[in-house]
């Protein structure tokens, strides 16, 4: 593991030791079960105690002001805790609000940054991938639908990317906005709801403009430096995903005997350990390089940002697939966590859209 600042082995540890007395695996099972799809009480402990909806949010706007090389470590801690709920979501609504923050002195920000920053506002960013074109704004409302939005029913924002005549906007929408429907979807992973969100003239307000078109050249738009950021976020979350798997099984294979030997003195298993150890040095390095840049080089973000997608998600799924197999039978069973972390593993690999569109958009930035 790179090196961290004593500020951020601090903050590790506090979100570990929140995360591990508050949101252990079998509280994640049982909030995943509610009505809710995570606990209420957790959540707002989580920004009350520890901020970390707000985490990069400006003082000035009543976040910490931390950098994005703090938020993955935080992300990262989360995501190995599989914690259930918005926060990864109302983190993405946050840093495309910071992003215009820093862009245009518009009162929408204002007012919107600070509910997220104090854990009162749970919101969401949408889509995240795909077509994009699917809701146009015009006259100050929104018409279209997007099929699949990360906490959608629960937020109480929506940050909409929508089409424009004079390209793409951010706008703000209110959970109870007329014409809106948000209609909750069956997906792989329990612990991540999400929800199709349909718009009928619905009123919105309009935050930012600027280009978020990955395969063109606005990268220097607000909106497109937010997805950069979003992609550095999200892999962080992976990063946790794939070094809790990779502990789970190394610790298996120091108990688990078959034919009167561990498992994990097998060669065969060992080098499978190996392959597994080395993907998660990889990317460990590639999450820490894309976060710093983040905050000191913003001239290498798209590259490091599309790189930490086009890596690290297929390797923490490959990972998850690897902690679910080497289990054998057992791993299969629904009692067990090896498919929690496989299904997360899985969806977060999709989210901001496959690993080979990332791979694409590496290529048309490094040619």
């Amino acid at each position: 593991m790179l090196i961290l600042s004593p500020e951020q082995r601090e903050l590790r540890a506090a979100v570990r030791s929140f995360l591990a007395a508050a949101s252990p695996l079998a509280k994640v099972r049982q909030d995943m079960e509610s009505p809710d799809g995570y606990d209420r009480a957790v959540y707002r402990r989580l920004n009350g105690e520890l901020g970390l909806s707000g985490l990069i949010v400006p003082e000035e706007h009543g976040g910490a002001g931390a950098g994005h090389a703090d938020l993955a470590v935080a992300l990262e801690e989360t995501g190995a805790a599989l914690l259930p709920g918005p926060l990864l979501a109302t983190v993405f609504a946050a840093i495309v609000l910071t992003e215009a923050a820093a862009t245009y002195d518009g009162q929408a920000v204002k007012e919107l940054l600070p509910g997220i920053a104090a854990g009162t506002t749970v919101a969401t960013l949408a889509p995240l991938s795909g077509d994009r074109g699917g809701v146009t704004a015009s006259g100050g409302t929104l018409t279209g639908q997007i099929p699949v939005a990360p906490n959608g029913a629960e937020a109480d924002l929506l940050l909409v990317v929508a089409r424009t005549g004079e390209g793409e906007a951010l706008y703000a929408v209110e959970a109870g906005a007329p014409g809106l429907s948000r209609t909750p979807l069956t997906t792989l992973d329990p612990t991540r709801r999400q929800a199709r969100l349909t718009f009928d003239g619905t009123p919105a307000r309009l935050v930012a403009t600027g280009g978020l078109d990955v395969n063109g050249d606005a990268h220097g738009h607000v909106l497109a430096r937010a997805f950069d950021l979003v992609s550095v976020a999200l892999a962080a979350e992976q990063l946790g995903v794939l070094r809790a798997g990779l502990d789970a099984i190394v610790a298996y294979s120091r108990i688990r005997v078959a034919f009167g030997r561990q498992i994990g003195s097998y060669q065969a298993v060992k080098h499978r350990l190996a392959d597994m150890h080395c993907k998660l040095e990889q990317a460990d390095a590639i999450v820490r390089f894309a976060a710093w840049a983040a905050d000191e080089s913003p001239g290498e973000l798209p590259e490091a940002a599309a790189l930490a997608q086009a890596y690290v998600g297929r390797a923490c799924f490959e990972v998850a697939r690897d902690h679910l197999l080497l289990h054998g039978g057992v791993g299969f069973t629904w009692e067990h966590d090896a498919h929690l972390y496989y299904k997360r593993a899985k969806s977060d690999e999709v989210l901001l859209g496959p690993p080979r569109t990332h791979r694409a958009r590496l290529a048309e930035l490094v040619i």
